[in-house]
C-alpha cells in the first residue's frame, strides 16, 4: 500500500478502512515551560517534527482552566509532568455561589489559544491538532479538589449552578480553539469513574455537560477525541458520546480493545502502557505490545497510543523503537 499522510491515515481509520499502518501518538507535559506560551509551542512543534505522529494532543498545563477563577497551582515533580492545585478556588460550598463568566480570550485561557494559533500556523494543516479541553465536572474538581463530591451530594443546586457558568466558559473557548485552528479536541474527563461517583451521579454532573460542550462543536469539529480518566470507567456511559476517538487506560484499567471495539464505532486510542512496557521494555517487548493491539482490533479503527499522558523521563530510544514497530513489513 502506498505511504498515507496524518490525515489520510486517520480518515481512513475512521472509516474503519485498511491503513498503511498503525496511526501512533504520543503526548506529554512539559512542566513549568507549558506556562510560557512561545516555549510550549517551541516543544509542541519539536515534538512533532522529531517523531511525526499521527495526531498532535497540544499541552497547556493541566491546570489552565482554573487559574483564571484564583486556583493556584505548582509541578511538585509528578512523572508524568502534571501540575497540582495547591490552593482551590472553591474551599466552601459558598464560593460556587462566586464564579462568574470569564473571558476566554483574556488571562490563562487566552493563553492556551493563542499558543495554539501559534503552532498551527506552522504544522500548516498536515496533522490532526487537538487542544485539551476538560469537562466541566474535571474543572469543578480543580476548582474545589476534594471538596466537590460532599458539595455534589449534598449541595447540588449549588454545585449545578456553577456547572452552568463552567460549561458555558468551557464551550467558548473549545469554539476559539476551532478558530484559531484547532481541528477538535481532547475532551479529557476524570471523573467518569465508579471509584469516584455513581452512574446516576455522572450522568446528572457530568454527562449532561459533557454534552453541552461536545454538541456545541458539531459541525465545526474535524476530529475530536475523548479521554476517560482512572480505573473502572464507566465505558457504556461515554460510548455514545459525539467524538471521533475514544482514549483510556485500556493497559491497566481495561476494557481490552477488543471489548472496547463492541461498543465504540470510532478509532480506539490505546494499546500501549506509557509506565510500564513503553517505559522499562525492550524494543522486543515494545513491538510485541504493538502487534497484540492490532491483532485485538484486526488493525482497524485503531489509533496507537497511551493511556494517558507519557512519562517526561520516556526514553527516546523507546519511542524510537515504537515508531519502528508500527512500520510495515
Amino acid at each position: 500500500m502506498q505511504a498515507m499522510t496524518h490525515w489520510q491515515r486517520i480518515e481512513a481509520a475512521m472509516q474503519g478502512a485498511a491503513t498503511d499502518r498503525a496511526p501512533v501518538a504520543l503526548w506529554r507535559h512539559f512542566p513549568d515551560d507549558d506556562l510560557d506560551p512561545d516555549k510550549l509551542v517551541a516543544h509542541t512543534l519539536a515534538w512533532q517534527r522529531k517523531w511525526q505522529f499521527d495526531v498532535v494532543k497540544f499541552m497547556p498545563s493541566g491546570t489552565y482552566g482554573v487559574e483564571d477563577w484564583g486556583a493556584v497551582s505548582a509541578y511538585r515533580g509528578s512523572p508524568n509532568g502534571a501540575r497540582e492545585v495547591v490552593k482551590p478556588a472553591v474551599t466552601r460550598t459558598e464560593d460556587w455561589a462566586r464564579l462568574g463568566t470569564l473571558d476566554v480570550r483574556q488571562g490563562s485561557y487566552g493563553r492556551q489559544n493563542r499558543a495554539l494559533a501559534a503552532a498551527a500556523r506552522e504544522l500548516k494543516g498536515e496533522v490532526p491538532l487537538l487542544q485539551t479541553v476538560f469537562s466541566p465536572l474535571t474543572t469543578a474538581r480543580k476548582l474545589a479538589t476534594e471538596g466537590l463530591f460532599a458539595d455534589l451530594r449534598c449541595s447540588g443546586a449549588a454545585l449545578e449552578r456553577a456547572l452552568g457558568v463552567i460549561t458555558e466558559v468551557t464551550i467558548r473557548f473549545a469554539l476559539d480553539a476551532i478558530d484559531a485552528g484547532a481541528d477538535g479536541v481532547f475532551f479529557a474527563t476524570q471523573l467518569a469513574s465508579f471509584r469516584l461517583l455513581s452512574a446516576a451521579e455522572y450522568e446528572h454532573f457530568g454527562k449532561a455537560y459533557d454534552l453541552q460542550v461536545l454538541n456545541a462543536l458539531r459541525g465545526k469539529a474535524r476530529a475530536s477525541m475523548l479521554h476517560a480518566h482512572g480505573h473502572d470507567i464507566m465505558f457504556e456511559l461515554l460510548a455514545d458520546y459525539p467524538v471521533q476517538m475514544l482514549n483510556w487506560h485500556d493497559r491497566t484499567a481495561g476494557p481490552t480493545l477488543a471489548a472496547a471495539a463492541k461498543g465504540f464505532p470510532g478509532i480506539l486510542v490505546g494499546g500501549l502502557d506509557e509506565h510500564g512496557t513503553l517505559r522499562h521494555g525492550s524494543a522486543e517487548a515494545i513491538a510485541a505490545e504493538v502487534r497484540d493491539a492490532v491483532a485485538q482490533t484486526g488493525g482497524r479503527r485503531l489509533l496507537l497510543g497511551p493511556g494517558c499522558v507519557a512519562p517526561i523521563a520516556l526514553p527516546e530510544p523507546s519511542i524510537a523503537a515504537l515508531m519502528r514497530a508500527v512500520q510495515p513489513a
